[in-house]
C-alpha cells in the first residue's frame, strides 16, 4: 500500500480505520500460523498456531494462548516453564491468513532454551 506522499509506504495513521480491522482467515484445519516477535528488540521468536478460541483467549487475557497440533490442546505460553509471552499488539497480514504477535517475552521463547526458535541457519547459494 502506498501513501499519498510520493509513493512512500503508508504508516498505520494513513490507513483508513476499516482497513485496520480484518477478520483472520483460518485454514481448512481451523488453524492460522502465528509469528511471535519481541515488541522491543523486534527479534522473531517463534512460530506457532492458533484457532479462533486460542485467539479469543489471547485477546481476552493478554497472555498468549496457542493450539498444539501434536497434542491437540491449548497451551498458554510459559504456563509450565515460566517463559511467558504477554501480547502488546496483534497484527494480521494482507491476506488475512497469518498473524504477527508483538509480545513481551520473559525468558527464552524456544522450548530448547534459546531466545528464539530461529537461531539456526541453513546454507544459501551465496554463502
Amino acid at each position: 500500500m502506498t501513501s499519498r506522499n510520493n509513493g512512500a509506504m503508508a504508516s498505520p495513521d494513513d490507513v483508513p480505520a476499516d482497513v485496520l480491522f480484518v477478520e483472520p482467515s483460518f485454514g481448512p484445519d481451523g488453524l492460522i500460523p502465528v509469528i511471535a516477535q519481541d515488541a522491543q528488540s523486534r527479534e522473531v521468536l517463534m512460530l506457532a498456531w492458533m484457532d479462533a478460541e486460542a485467539l479469543r483467549r489471547t485477546q481476552g487475557t493478554g497472555r498468549v494462548t496457542y493450539f498444539s497440533r501434536s497434542r491437540q490442546e491449548y497451551w498458554v505460553k510459559g504456563e509450565t516453564s515460566g517463559h511467558t509471552q504477554s501480547v502488546r499488539e496483534i497484527r494480521i497480514d494482507c491476506d488475512g491468513d497469518a498473524l504477527l504477535l508483538l509480545v513481551d517475552q520473559v525468558g527464552p521463547a524456544c522450548h530448547t532454551g534459546t531466545t528464539s526458535c530461529f537461531d539456526r541457519r541453513t546454507p544459501t547459494e551465496s554463502s
